[in-house]
């Protein structure tokens, strides 16, 4: 149990946390890594080459002991790390590999004089009272999902029905499950989780669906990264009628009910959330603003269709900036990268809208302070990241 002076030590360490608290989650999770080598396929590792991990967590278990008297303070960052939990399938049993390493992290980075007994002993309180908030918040997501309609629990397998090139970059993937039975509707802007082996070593990873639910398939639509371990075995090996373990639906990066005018910016791939956002908006009449940003029209997925949305439904204004453009292809509203003065031409006339977006880290960056120069309420608008969870500046 976490007592009064368990806390007081948490919070005495906050200041050696943020001068070094990537240092000490690198060191955790190497020490996990090595010690528990079966936890590795749940962690992308590209993420932890990059570092975005480490940082990722740092920031979590900083905010953690900053608010360790007031947990009611963290808001979303929990929900965030609850449903990406989800998506991969965490387990209570995992718990205790994590715990285990944190500590031996803890000890041997800050060694024993800052690391005393007393401040082991106050973080393994700290860590179990965590786990049991994570695990009893993901076994009640775990078990809504399996009384759903089309539910289920764990891994189930989907067979391929359909693949098709969306860009230069970006290939869609329709998914059924192959016994046959229906699926649950996700949320518009849900991900799911899937397992495959790649080179006989089981990788995980999430993808958001990029189309309505419709109680039979789900669609992915992956972009080829650079030396991506699994976007390039889905591409290259993957085809109809192959097999696929997969995940239910998570996500909290969802469309919200309201009547205020919706704007979804997107850049990429991360154009592929707000289509299945896009779709559940214009079964009314919420005027939207649907704004995309690619670096050239052979890497813009999903145009013609977006236009022929916004050929049907009058509320639809869509506007397209590549960073370059050539006479030959498709052309957009504007060159160069989005910024403040395409927005406030782009934007509807009254800054009281719902903002989605999503893109690469630097472009999201971009599009808040953007958003906030431009005056559209900060707590209206709402972004998610592929990866782990960093700052926007």
């Amino acid at each position: 149990m976490l007592s009064t002076e368990h806390k007081a030590i948490i919070t005495a360490t906050v200041p050696i946390l943020e001068q070094g608290g990537e240092a000490l989650t690198r060191h955790f999770y190497q020490t996990m890594f090595r010690d528990y080598p079966e936890v590795k396929s749940l962690f992308n590792q590209a993420n932890q080459t990059e570092g975005t991990q480490q940082r990722a967590l740092a920031n979590a278990v900083l905010m953690y002991a900053k608010n360790i008297e007031k947990l009611e303070n963290l808001g979303p960052l929990v929900n965030t790390i609850i449903n990406k939990h989800v998506s991969l399938q965490i387990q209570p049993e995992h718990y205790p590999i994590v715990g285990a390493s944190l500590l031996k992290a803890i000890r041997e980075v800050l060694g024993a004089e800052v690391a005393t007994d007393a401040v082991i002993e106050a973080w393994a309180a700290a860590y179990g009272q965590l786990a049991d908030i994570l695990i009893g918040a993901e076994e009640g997501i775990y078990k809504q999902n399996e009384l759903a309609e089309g539910g289920w629990r764990g891994a189930r397998a989907f067979k391929v029905v359909s693949k098709t090139v969306e860009s230069d970059e970006i290939t869609s993937f329709v998914l059924a499950p192959a016994d046959g039975g229906k699926v649950v509707a996700h949320k518009p802007g849900q991900y799911i989780g899937l397992t495959v082996k790649v080179n006989g070593s089981e990788q995980r990873r999430q993808y958001s669906l990029s189309a309505a639910a419709n109680g039979t398939t789900y669609r992915i639509s992956v972009k080829r990264e650079d030396g991506g371990l699994v976007s390039n075995f889905l591409h290259d090996q993957v085809n109809v009628g192959d097999s696929i373990d997969v995940f239910p639906p998570a996500g909290d990066f969802v469309l919200a009910d309201s009547d205020k005018p919706l704007v979804l910016i997107s850049g990429g791939v991360g154009i592929t959330p707000t289509l299945a956002m896009l779709t559940a908006a214009l079964k009314g009449n919420r005027p939207v603003h649907f704004i995309h940003a690619a670096r050239h029209a052979g890497v813009h997925a999903f145009r013609e269709h977006i236009d022929a949305l916004a050929a049907k439904h009058p509320q639809l204004r869509r506007f397209y900036c590549y960073e370059k453009a050539d006479a030959q292809s498709p052309q957009p509203d504007a060159t160069g990268y989005l910024n403040p003065q395409h927005l406030a031409r782009w934007l509807p006339e009254s800054r009281d809208v719902e903002a989605y977006f999503l893109g690469p880290t630097p472009f999201m960056k971009a599009i808040k302070s953007h958003l906030v120069e431009l005056g559209v309420p900060q707590t209206q608008t709402y972004y998610e990241f592929f990866g782990p969870a960093e700052a926007l500046a």
